[in-house]
């Protein structure tokens, strides 16, 4: 979370207007409280799930551990058991080695490919064969046929020879855990949302009797009904209705809204806002599942179920492959029984086939491609948590943004200060202005005293300063009375201003602030967030792509509309609640649209789970980061347009990897099953094996040439 959102909890101006936005008013006058905290859209990055298929089912550590594991098995087998009938130069055998392999193999298969068996039954259950169940198949075969040929040496008939595939398990075990543990590496689990969300509510809550006596409770313990009373600066605990007190909240966390909003009797607060300069008692009106921050919990909640968990492109090319080579050796199998009758051979030539399919290259060929993308993402600030997300930006329609912070810098700038006292010059206005906000760490404060450092202006002594709730500051400079407000001061006390300069100030976005000296209106000062200089060109960049840029914010109309038409953001929707920003994309979707959303804030985490690729930005608060699929580690909007290249580039060099991998089952499964056996060509076991590795090789080498640039 920014971090003048947190320093100014209690701070001084509390925005009239604030209140009034929240029923529905677009009013700009900031001022009193200068509360237009940079925190629009404050929520902060997390998202789906990993939902790559069965990356989610295994954690990084599990493959790293399984695969060290698995190789201490692996290298003796790899030595004592021949290469698919062919002894290598390094291989050597002594009396009962081969009882040794079969029982490494055993633990191997077992250990080793527990996580591919798991998948694969996942998979079949929802009737989706994918890469687990084509490793499954080759491993088993190679397994159980093996040990059926162990048995026919040992037991069976003596001259059958039957050839085991004992070193085929083995290597196939390791390479696939190998490529299981790069990509896990690579592409980071998602963190638990929700948990960061649940963070933002205390643990207990100082409940208040009817006796007036306070008792600090566990929130668990609390009730609809109650009151609780909340410090200055705590977290409200519950949602609930003010029944004494008046304060300012900070609800930028919550809402998205940017200013404080003044807080009286009656007024209600939302749980896990963040109470500012008074001490309110709170008459509870929802708690645990009622309340407004487990309302948008649910939201993440059921869009992280909803969401498409679309079968990763390698996992449909193995699906293929599966049912290809099943066919392909059943009818090898048949067709050799049919021609030598030798159940021995039939049998050789379906485990070949089985064996021969299952892809060694196919299950490294995605991996290094994740991994040397997820690296190159890395080195540019880009994060990249659901490999998912790579492929679903080549079918962008729409990208969603939240405004401050994610458009905008998040932080105010003086962009107008000037008399109307002809006594006091514009930089002695703004020295008032100063002298009073030295005090103050508000984001507003620190916009008002930059200008006075770059003007070099001198700044009198305040003295007295005081915060007057819903006014702005009071003190005395130069033995006059002197006051930081806003527009609501003048029309609440019906003195005069400049109407049209006020809406034409607010109507750019600004904050507008008034020095008031001895009742007179002396002075103006106007402040706006700056929009990020890279903002334009990433919004003219993805209209060339032919991708609608679209503003969400939880901040008002009119600061919203002046931000939107500053960039050449034609659809604009503001002040909207972390529900209506979830709605709007569900219904893009609806429409069959795919969306990805750009966001900093906990009122964006039901958006970026939504959203079919949601983008935290880094600067935001964690539970956005952890709602996102991709993190801009460097809060650059042009970072967007970095991911999309970077996304087409990665899935062009996929397409390339499946093809090299599969080509390879493609040619090789038929020559194994003996298509061509009348033309005297069938492919023996052990050329099948050095197609095999020299395709591994090519496809790695080929995942090593993705660059981001050129």
């Amino acid at each position: 979370m920014s971090e003048h959102n947190h320093k100014h909890r209690g701070h001084h101006h509390d925005n009239h207007n604030n209140h009034e936005q929240q029923k529905g008013h677009d009013n700009t006058d900031d001022h009193a409280g200068h509360d237009v905290h940079h925190g629009d859209d404050h929520a902060h990055h997390g998202h789906h799930g990993d939902h790559n298929g069965h990356e989610g089912h295994h954690h990084h550590g599990d493959f790293k551990k399984k695969f060290f594991v698995s190789l201490i098995f692996a290298v003796p087998i790899i030595f004592l058991a021949p290469m698919m009938g062919i002894e290598l130069p390094f291989q050597f055998t002594f009396p009962g080695s081969d009882w040794l392999v079969l029982v490494l193999a055993t633990i191997l298969y077992f250990y080793g490919g527990q996580p591919f068996i798991s998948g694969a039954k996942e998979e079949l259950k929802a009737r989706k064969p994918g890469m687990m169940t084509l490793i499954t198949m080759g491993i088993s075969v190679a397994y159980f046929y093996s040990l059926y040929a162990f048995y026919m040496n040992h037991f069976g008939a003596p001259d059958a020879h039957t050839m085991d595939f004992f070193w085929e398990l083995a290597t196939l075990i390791i390479i696939m855990l190998l490529g299981h543990w790069i990509e896990m590496g690579a592409v980071g689990n998602a963190g638990d949302a929700l948990k960061k969300m649940a963070e933002l509510l205390p643990s207990t809550a100082v409940v208040i009797d009817e006796a007036g006596n306070s008792k600090e409770m566990e929130l668990a313990e609390v009730n609809e009904g109650d009151h609780v009373q909340v410090k200055a600066g705590d977290n409200i605990p519950t949602d609930g209705v003010i029944v004494s007190g008046r304060t300012s909240v900070d609800e930028s966390l919550v809402t998205g809204e940017s200013r404080n909003v003044e807080k009286t009797i009656d007024d209600s607060v939302i749980g896990g806002s963040v109470n500012g300069s008074g001490t309110i008692t709170v008459k509870v009106t929802g708690t645990g599942e009622s309340g407004y921050l487990s309302q948008v919990m649910g939201l993440v909640s059921a869009a992280q179920s909803d969401k498409s968990k679309a079968e990763l492109l390698a996992d449909r090319i193995a699906g293929y492959l599966f049912y290809f080579a099943l066919s392909a050796g059943l009818i090898s199998f048949v067709v050799w029984m049919m021609i030598s009758g030798n159940v021995d051979f039939a049998l050789e030539r379906l485990v070949t086939v089985l064996v021969i399919a299952c892809p060694h290259a196919l299950g490294l060929a995605i991996p290094l491609v994740t991994a040397r993308s997820t690296s190159i993402g890395a080195s540019n600030g880009l994060i990249v948590k659901n490999r998912e997300s790579l492929e679903t930006a080549r079918h962008l329609d729409a990208v969603m943004m939240d405004k401050t912070g994610t458009l905008t810098e998040g932080n105010f700038a003086v962009n107008h200060f000037e008399s109307f006292n002809e006594v006091y010059s514009d930089e002695e206005v703004l020295g008032f202005m100063a002298a009073m906000e030295k005090s103050s760490s508000h984001p507003l404060a620190l916009g008002i005293l930059d200008k006075a450092a770059e003007e070099d202006v001198n700044i009198p002594h305040a003295e007295d300063v005081s915060n007057i709730p819903g006014i702005g500051l009071e003190a005395m400079i130069a033995g006059k009375d002197m006051k930081i407000t806003s527009v609501s001061y003048f029309e609440d006390n019906g003195m005069d201003y400049d109407k049209a300069q006020f809406d034409a100030l607010a109507g750019q976005g600004n904050s507008v602030s008034f020095l008031v000296i001895d009742g007179e209106n002396s002075g103006i000062v106007a402040q706006g967030d700056q929009i990020k200089s890279s903002s334009k060109d990433m919004v003219r960049d993805l209209i060339d792509r032919g991708i609608e840029p679209v503003m969400l914010t939880g901040d008002n109309r009119q600061v919203a509309e002046a931000v939107a038409a500053e960039l050449g953001i034609t659809e604009v929707n503001a002040q909207m609640m972390p529900e209506d920003k979830e709605a709007l994309i569900h219904s893009y979707q609806k429409e069959g649209r795919k969306v990805m959303m750009v966001g900093d804030g906990i009122n964006d985490a039901p958006s970026l789970v939504r959203a079919d690729i949601g983008v935290a930005i880094g600067a935001g608060t964690d539970v956005a980061v952890e709602s996102g699929d991709v993190i801009l580690v460097k809060s650059e909007p042009s970072d967007i347009m970095n991911f999309l290249s970077l996304a087409e580039k990665t899935m062009k060099k996929t397409v390339q990897n499946l093809w090299l991998g599969a080509g390879y089952n493609i040619i090789a499964v038929p020559l194994a099953a003996g298509v061509l056996a009348a033309a005297g060509l069938i492919l023996s076991p052990a050329v099948g094996a050095i197609l095999m590795s020299i395709s591994t090789v090519v496809v790695a080498l080929n995942a090593m040439t993705l660059r981001l640039n050129g």
